[in-house]
């Protein structure tokens, strides 16, 4: 493997310096047991992609299946450097404009046919085109591939996050054989049905709402890998059902469990191995955002008011059993970017009343300011309505008069929030690794879009706009960590959003999984090294 240089490589050494990684209670273990092949693997999952190609399609719910049917160029250790995958070794040049990847040759797509330069240039700028993360390959021009196991990707300015976009959950690598025939590739029905994969699992079945069957791939390019016969995705929406399904045995691993009374029930269960460990690259933060394009939301000091009346420690202590931290800013704590220097917003309900009143918001004689409605996602009720109907608690004692809004479902709720039919609305959004991947996109005025996770606030401030833009193309850590500690000041002021709490993902796993996954992707990773007793 080559390492990257310059500034990529300090880059990747600030964040293994800062990212904290914790001892797993399973890396002992994997490192005393010689892995057994064979077995399934059945992963406890509430949520359905809408297909699973993860190429054109942000979210976890595509990535899960996705980093198991697709091999990416790189993949990442849980000290954030990157390793080797389809790509033997790399080089980024000193300007930070160009990447070159020197590819395996012994790899193949699940159909036989082999994985080129070709394929890797058609997937990375099927992604620009497609993938809702916009600044995720936004510097790319082009990708040249002046052999069948060369490509070099062209920029037309430095790109930080470029190695961290070519992660597995990020980066799928597609068969250009099927997917280029001129399909729309967001609706290709190769997306769902009959798909060929170059990872680990190759597909069996996809049924929406029940499972998602992939079986080994035999002819992977890491030798004598994956172990496991086959992984099952059981798709069941209802928690408490999976926990029981888990409970029995019938489920051996549950990705992304954060509510508090499942994590306090798994962390006494003798028979289960329970870990944070994995989510450091995910950076889940669960927040209130507001909707900036109507009144009085569009007033500062409303937003401040609203969030002087949120104690964070009541709500990680607790309605989340202490299992959650505090959040106070946009880039979540274990990020090498985060900084402490934050305007922030102490529990104090006189302060709030003042606040409302400098906005011309008094109280009436009916003892009501205003009305306002807070959503929120549907399906993780102790990161979400708890939280909702805390905060609608709280606002009563001001004399705002919130009603709490379930959504059908999360497609309903997607749709409110992409077309701006709401007020205010609870929300768990993901740094992705890099701020220019999973942050930016909140906060960069061009990126107002009626698409969820998105900047749906409609927030738009010049100053940011220019020093997320300049961070973006900034290859030296310290220097972009000074664009960013100005940018989490100016968001934290200006508060288009109350960050609330970061929320306690954690991986449960039977003892009888050996090597759960637990790099800085955690259950985004491939399964190709996880094997069963």
């Amino acid at each position: 493997m080559q390492i990257p240089h310059g500034a990529s490589r300090r880059r990747f050494a600030v964040a293994a310096m800062l990212a904290g990684a914790l001892c797993s209670p399973w890396a002992v273990q994997a490192q005393q047991e010689a892995p057994k092949r064979g077995g399934t693997l059945v992963v406890g999952w509430t949520q359905t992609p809408r297909h699973l190609n993860g190429a054109v399609q942000s979210g976890v719910a595509t990535a899960l299946p996705s980093t198991q049917l697709f091999a990416s160029p790189l993949r990442f250790d849980d000290k954030w450097n990157p390793q080797p995958y389809l790509a033997e070794k790399w080089s980024l040049a000193e300007d930070g404009k160009s990447l070159t990847l020197h590819l395996r040759k012994d790899a193949v797509f699940h159909d036989g046919k082999p994985i080129t330069s070709a394929d890797v240039a058609f997937s990375i700028m099927a992604i620009k085109a497609n993938h809702p993360f916009t600044t995720m390959m936004g510097p790319v021009e082009k990708v040249e591939t002046p052999d069948a196991h060369t490509a070099i990707i062209r920029m037309a300015t430095p790109h930080p996050a470029i190695l961290l976009a070519l992660s597995p959950a990020l980066c799928p690598i597609l068969p250009k054989h099927i997917y280029g025939d001129g399909q729309d590739l967001r609706n290709h029905p190769r997306n769902v049905t009959d798909v060929v994969g170059s990872g680990p699992f190759k597909f069996v079945d996809f049924k929406p709402g029940q499972r998602i069957t992939l079986e080994r791939f035999d002819k992977f390019f890491l030798p004598g890998k994956p172990y496991l016969d086959k992984v099952i995705i059981d798709i069941t929406p209802d928690s408490s059902s999976l926990m029981l399904g888990f409970e029995r045995g019938s489920i051996q691993m549950l990705p992304m469990v954060s509510i508090s009374t499942d994590l306090r029930r798994l962390s006494t269960n003798p028979a289960v191995n329970l870990s944070p460990k994995g989510y450091e690259a995910v950076g889940a933060l669960n927040w209130l955002a507001f909707n900036l394009t109507r009144k009085p939301f569009s007033d500062v000091r409303v937003r401040q008011a609203i969030a002087s009346v949120i104690d964070k420690k009541f709500v990680t202590k607790a309605l989340m059993g202490g299992f959650a931290k505090p959040a106070d800013g946009p880039i979540i704590a274990s990020s090498p970017f985060a900084v402490d220097d934050l305007v922030r917003y102490p529990t104090d309900l006189k302060k709030a009343g003042e606040l409302l009143d400098a906005a011309g918001y008094k109280v009436g004689a009916n003892g009501e300011r205003f009305r306002m409605t807070i959503d929120y996602t549907p399906g993780n009720d102790d990161q979400q309505k708890t939280v909702a109907e805390y905060i609608r608690a709280q606002l009563k004692k001001i004399g705002v008069v919130a009603e709490t809004r379930a959504s059908a479902d999360f497609p309903a709720w997607a749709k409110r929030v992409a077309t701006k039919d709401f007020d205010v609305t609870m929300d768990a959004v993901f740094n992705w690794g890099d701020p220019i991947i999973g942050v930016h996109r909140t906060y960069l005025s061009t990126n107002i879009k009626p698409t969820v996770w998105t900047n749906t606030q409609s927030y738009a401030n010049p100053k940011v706009d220019e020093l997320l833009n300049t961070a973006g193309t900034v290859l030296d850590p310290v220097k972009r960590k000074a664009y960013y500690a100005t940018f989490q000041k100016i968001v934290t002021e200006d508060l288009p959003i109350i960050f609330i709490n970061e929320v306690p993902y954690h991986t449960a796993a039977q003892k009888k999984v050996v090597n759960v996954p637990a790099t800085i992707w955690g259950p985004f990773a491939p399964y190709d090294e996880v094997s069963l007793k």
